[in-house]
């Protein structure tokens, strides 16, 4: 191994965050799938849409948090400063808005129909 390719650290700091938001984009991206999976046999199978774009944005938060990982982790190496992305947490701030609206336009749906088939 390499230094650069060697953790920075023993504690493994940067690698645990890492982990941390992949688990969460890919449980955000698993919460999307299966509201797509409901709406798209409810009554209104256009609210699937929404489900679809939080998909997007969990793998948008998992290929940046990865990114920011192998900045932050050459950035150690290396001695230099680095700045903080704050696009992972845009991302993942947004597919949650996104889950909220589904959310609510589902409970608004069910309400409004009578019910779930």
């Amino acid at each position: 191994m390499t230094s650069i390719e060697a953790p920075f650290d023993a504690g493994l700091q940067p690698e645990r965050t890492l982990l941390a938001w992949r688990r969460t984009a890919l449980a955000l991206g698993l919460g999307c799938a299966v509201a797509v999976r409901l709406t798209i046999t409810g009554p209104w199978p256009a609210m699937s849409s929404i489900g679809i774009v939080g998909i997007g944005f969990a793998a948008a938060v998992y290929v940046g948090a990865t990114k920011r990982y192998r900045r932050v982790h050459a950035a150690l190496h290396s001695g230099t400063p680095h700045g903080g992305a704050a696009l992972p947490l845009a991302g993942l701030a947004s597919a949650a808005l996104l889950i909220a609206v589904l959310g609510g336009i589902f409970v608004i749906g069910v309400a409004v129909t009578g019910g779930w088939r």
